[in-house]
């Protein structure tokens, strides 16, 4: 599922504000919401945070829960999602980090393993776990699909 335009409609009807924390989706979250006319309405700031440093430097992500859990895992994407939140004039963040591939999989950690991350301003820290098929884009195309899914569900 891309963003649709009747979630764009329903961002704006509940004046939500989203920011985007992104690793292996390199930007595409926030490509999707700002090819919406209008989209300054809902969208305050995408951070694309690829590597660990920037994830610790721009979203506070403690960087022992990168060292005991992983760049990849629900614990990493919970702290994304938090510091886009903390970091911006959001109220719902959605945070992404995880393996496309081709390499960089592990038995733990297969290619395709995603994590993303739900924040909203007040409430508790929402996160999933996911393991996508196909090759890098594919796995990077589901993710997008994916967090705009779970963002619907969390609107009444």
């Amino acid at each position: 599922m891309a963003l649709t335009q009747t979630l764009f409609d329903k961002l704006i009807a509940q004046g939500v504000i989203l920011t985007t924390a992104e690793s292996c989706t390199g930007g595409l979250i926030a490509s999707q919401i700002t090819s919406f006319a209008g989209s300054s309405a809902i969208f305050d700031r995408g951070f694309v945070t690829y590597s660990n440093q920037s994830k610790i430097a721009m979203l506070d992500v403690d960087a022992q829960t990168i060292e005991n859990f992983g760049a990849v895992s629900e614990q990493t994407a919970m702290e994304m999602a938090e510091g886009a939140l903390k970091n911006s004039m959001a109220t719902l963040s959605v945070s992404v980090t995880g393996i496309a591939g081709p390499d960089g999989g592990t038995a733990d950690k297969p290619i395709g393993t995603v994590c993303i991350g739900l924040g909203r301003a007040g409430l508790t820290t929402k996160t999933h776990r996911f393991l996508f098929e196909g090759d890098r884009e594919a796995v990077r195309t589901q993710t997008v699909a994916k967090a705009f899914e779970l963002i619907e569900k969390v609107l009444p």
